[in-house]
This record gives C-alpha cells, structure tokens and sequence, in this order.
C-alpha cells in the first residue's frame, strides 16, 4: 500500500495548486465582482458633477488670479 499511497500523496500535491490556479484565473467567477466593486469606488459621472466641478475650477483660478495682482 505504501507504492500507492505516495501516487496518490503526489497526484493530490501536485493537483491542488494547478486546481486554484486555474479557478483563480477564470473571468468569469470574478468579472461581476470587481465590475461591481469599480463601480462602487468609481460610480458613473454624471453631468451635473462635472458642471459644478468646472465652476468651481473657474472660481478657483479667479482667487488665484485676484491674490496675485
């Protein structure tokens, strides 16, 4: 038994490894999940945010201007 508990020892060593390299690296159990996660951290601008982001880059740039003179 000792022959076949060793091939089975090594197939299993062996086995393992490739077996998570291979789930851990299939697009599709993870791409819903980080898509996501992205758009958790990052959501989807919207008109009005870059609007009051423009304005506000206008008011800054005009008190920088005034400070200098």
């Amino acid at each position: 038994m000792g022959v076949k508990l060793e091939v089975f020892r090594m197939m299993l060593y062996l086995s393992f490894p490739v077996a998570v390299f291979w789930v851990s690296n299939q697009a599709e159990y993870f791409e819903e999940h980080v898509i996501k996660r992205k758009r958790e951290i990052y959501p989807p601008e919207d008109d009005s945010q870059r609007k009051e982001l423009e304005d506000f880059k206008v008011r800054i740039r005009k008190k920088q201007e005034e400070r200098l003179l």
